[in-house]
């Protein structure tokens, strides 16, 4: 017997409560490599340090709250790799890093 495509489908996990995301929390990807560091919540994106901005250490990049997969301990979690979410992580205003030149 098999099952129908719909119902083998299954929805990913609940989205996390961004107000457990605190100021210096380490954001790692699902394979547990480091991506950055909370500086803190900003609506539904995560703000991180200048720090972790690499080669744009002169400002903050920013990280959706729908990539957070879970919030353990002092770690953010995200659903996707590091080196996936890098590329996922957006400037102020809203803009892929990636598509800057």
């Amino acid at each position: 017997m098999q099952i129908p495509l719909a119902m083998a489908i299954t929805r990913g996990p609940a989205v996390t409560d961004l107000s457990q995301i605190k100021e210096h929390m380490e954001v790692i990807g699902a394979d547990s490599v480091h991506l950055g560091t909370v500086d803190k919540v900003e609506g539904n994106r995560i703000k991180l340090t200048k720090a972790d901005s690499g080669s744009h250490s002169n400002h903050h990049h920013y990280i959706s709250g729908g990539l957070v997969a879970e919030v353990e301990g002092n770690q953010v979690r995200l659903s996707a790799n590091a080196d996936n979410a890098a590329l996922l992580e957006e400037e102020e205003a809203g803009e892929a890093i990636s598509d800057l030149k």
